[in-house]
């Protein structure tokens, strides 16, 4: 086998352990292996991010290739190209020889190439009286044949993760049009809701994607991309569903006849303290009930649906609920509200929505307008807005009135639960990501 004794370079160039390393993985070459070398070349080229060579040291390798004989790369045909330095120079595009010296360092260096020098460190060959080539001195392409699988592979990964990319961005793109549109669409159309707020969203998201992204950023702002269209789609959905339903004067007449003409919206107790902190002499809402929590099972489980304060049934007439969002992300915005679960942990939505339950109580939030708003928002989605406001406790003075009046905008379809969730995971100093 070609190339098992050690050779060093000559004069002034210093030997490493990574030509060594380079000259060693040359004696493990199996018997008989041959490669295309333009092939080889070509899979060389696509892996060049992760070899660490340059695109200049890859026109040297591929006149150093031009000069070997075959196009199968094998030890049967000798492996070690010999050309001078003026061939060199017209085979690498008209490189000056200081250049051509600089990226013939760096293959070697990369592991690619070895250096075979002669004693005088000229390149030349010596055949025997037959022309048969018995020794030859230049640049031994044996560690190119040798690393044939590995440099196939490293294009492999290299071709998948643009491929990766490439679709990345393309779903990027789209997404970007669908809430481009959707939000155009909703302002020509009239529909309710702070258009203005979700463009200038809209619009930092866009401004905050780098020029040449890589495929961990293009995700994060996909993901916060798709979560701003998922919001924008529930709203209009909401919308569009309750014109519908308040269009059909039957359904219209069932919702008048369930409706209570003599309620109020009644004052809550303000919450100015902070949980733990209540003087004495001061009375707070009775702690959750067994039967809330019984509703809580009964929403969470599909069951029949609870009654109102006046023991009816409650009626259909309710607009689209918004989809819950992933509960991971729930707990990542609110996460005060993880201490007040069973055991002092929140695994399931039926924990979140039990420690609603208890909160909701410390809050001064009546039974009724937590029970509205798990009928108009849904029971996932009022557990989440009792978290968020347990979060944000000390800035609101009302709990009870700022949940009434939430529940009121959602039933017109002017509130969204996303830009809150979102704002309170980034002041807590948490990125927000899609979970699940």
């Amino acid at each position: 086998m070609e190339g098992r004794s050690v050779t060093t370079p000559f004069g002034r160039r210093r030997m490493t352990l990574g030509m060594l390393a380079s000259q060693f993985a040359t004696q493990d070459i199996e018997d008989g292996k041959s490669v295309d070398k333009w092939k080889l070349y070509r899979a060389l080229c696509e892996a060049r991010p992760l070899l660490g060579v340059t695109d200049r040291a890859l026109a040297v390798m591929s006149a150093l290739l031009s000069f070997y004989p075959k196009d199968e790369l094998s030890e049967t045909n000798g492996l070690v190209v010999f050309p001078s330095n003026a061939q060199l120079s017209l085979r690498s595009h008209g490189m000056t020889e200081q250049t051509i010296r600089r990226h013939v360092a760096v293959l070697v260096e990369a592991g690619l190439i070895v250096r075979k020098d002669s004693p005088n460190g000229k390149r030349y060959v010596r055949r025997s009286g037959g022309g048969v080539i018995d020794e030859a001195f230049g640049f031994s392409l044996a560690p190119l044949l040798a690393r044939a699988d590995e440099i196939e592979h490293l294009a492999a990964q290299v071709t998948a993760e643009r491929l990766h990319l490439q679709r990345l961005r393309e779903r990027l793109t789209l997404c970007r049009r669908d809430v481009s549109k959707l939000i155009e669409a909703a302002v020509e159309e009239g529909a309710s809701g702070n258009w203005e707020m979700v463009t200038t969203h809209f619009r930092a998201l866009v401004t905050a994607i780098p020029r040449t992204p890589t495929a961990i950023e293009v995700t994060t702002a996909l993901d916060e991309m798709e979560m701003l269209r998922e919001e924008i789609v529930n709203q209009l959905e909401m919308q569009i569903k309750t014109k519908n339903m308040n269009g059909n004067p039957f359904q219209n007449d069932r919702h008048i006849q369930n409706s209570n003409p003599e309620s109020s919206s009644e004052l809550e107790p303000s919450f100015e303290q902070k949980l733990g902190k209540i003087p004495e002499g001061e009375q707070v809402a009775p702690a959750a009930t067994t039967d809330e929590l019984k509703r809580v099972d009964h929403r969470t489980l599909g069951g029949a649906k609870p009654k109102n304060a006046r023991g009816e049934q409650a009626h259909s007439m309710t607009p689209a609920r918004m989809k819950a969002f992933p509960l991971a992300l729930v707990l990542q915005a609110c996460p005060e509200i993880i201490p007040y679960g069973s055991g002092g942990a929140i695994s399931s939505w039926r924990d979140l929505m039990a420690a609603a339950v208890v909160v909701r109580s410390m809050l001064g939030v009546s039974p009724d307008a937590y029970q509205q708003a798990c009928e108009i928002l849904g029971p996932e989605n009022a557990a989440t807005v009792i978290a968020c406001i347990l979060e944000r406790a000390g800035h609101i003075n009302s709990a009870g009135g700022y949940l009434r009046d939430l529940t009121r905008r959602a039933e017109k379809g002017e509130f969204a639960l996303g830009p809150m969730i979102m704002a309170l995971a980034r002041a807590n100093g948490n990125s927000v990501r899609r979970v699940g």
